[in-house]
């Protein structure tokens, strides 16, 4: 009789019979057990500085050894990458990188961090999980940008060895979530809830999508609950979409809509709001008190850092982060 499998890694809960996938295409019951079809075989491998994931309070102007395989917990209409996101793992081209040789190669590339990035983290967890033992073993940092789409229990775990978490979050609708992106809200919040009470480094990026998220009424809500939730230090990026994947029938996000956000949440007591996936003044770090420039980026180049160790140089103001 085929026995049926259950994943428990995201709230999708994918039950399996004999010889089915997973939803992220990455996981397989095979003869009555769970295989992750990706461990070791990340489709994509880069240096990367780490303010491309995007890190701005952590390590700036080093360089991060990136990878990801292909598959995705969710099925976000206008995603970036969905030529790996939405691929079955046999449809990309694949390198062979066991844990060891990531690690390796990221010292050889004298990086100063791993990161999980470009799909859903999760979907290879523990090739993730095995690589961030070892990395920290070998005195390297690990970070994810991540859908933050997974269950407490392996978060948790994760997190023993996880520095630095980028988390998208998408909208702050569970209507936006199902329709768009084919998930809930209230997980993704969880995790970063989780993430801060494990006290993981917390970055937030919000893809501004024209008629889909812009409503500023969801930004300032949005914004009041990470200023309750997570602390008014959190850095959040307001970033540019441009038309991908399913969403080609809209325009870029204006600018007057970014700087509207940006506003929207300065407003709502955040202290560190980026605006990305274009030049602007608010890719750069002030001051939260007197307003000084400390980090000025010019795209992912960090053109000057005026940072005093953790501090401002010019009031002495704490700026929150990991900055050595």
């Amino acid at each position: 009789m085929p026995k049926t499998v259950q994943c428990e890694l995201c709230p999708n809960g994918c039950v399996m019979e004999e010889g089915q996938r997973s939803r992220c295409r990455a996981r397989m019951n095979k003869n009555g057990r769970l295989y992750s079809l990706v461990y070791g075989k990340p489709c994509a491998v880069h240096v990367d500085p780490i303010e491309k994931k995007p890190f701005f309070h952590f390590l700036p102007g080093t360089t991060a050894f990136s990878i990801a395989t292909a598959g995705c917990v969710l099925s976000c209409k206008f995603c970036q990458n969905w030529q790996i996101s939405q691929a079955n793992p046999e449809d990309t081209d694949t390198y062979d990188l066991p844990p060891e040789k990531v690690v390796s190669n990221a010292i050889r590339s004298q990086c100063r961090s791993v990161t999980y990035t470009y799909t859903e983290p999760t979907v290879f967890y523990e090739y993730m999980y095995d690589t961030a033992i070892i990395a920290r073993e070998k005195k390297l940092r690990n970070t994810m940008h991540s859908c933050g789409y997974i269950r407490e229990k392996p978060l948790k775990t994760l997190c023993r060895y996880l520095d630095a978490a980028d988390i998208d979050l998408k909208a702050f609708s569970e209507d936006f979530y199902e329709r768009v992106c084919g998930g809930r809200l209230k997980p993704v919040l969880d995790s970063l809830v989780l993430l801060k009470k494990e006290s993981v480094w917390i970055e937030i990026t919000n893809l501004v999508i024209p008629t889909l998220n812009d409503n500023m009424k969801m930004v300032k809500e949005m914004c009041g609950w990470v200023v309750k939730n997570l602390g008014p230090d959190v850095p959040i990026h307001f970033s540019r979409f441009h038309p991908h994947y399913k969403l080609t029938n809209l325009p870029p996000t204006p600018v007057g809509t970014l700087t509207a956000a940006r506003d929207t949440a300065l407003e709502a007591g955040l202290k560190f709001v980026y605006i990305g996936n274009i030049r602007h003044e608010a890719e750069s770090t002030f001051c939260p008190k007197c307003r000084k420039l400390l980090i000025e980026r010019i795209g992912y180049f960090v053109k000057q850092n005026l940072l005093n160790g953790s501090r401002c140089t010019y009031c002495s103001t704490p700026v929150p982060g990991v900055w050595s």
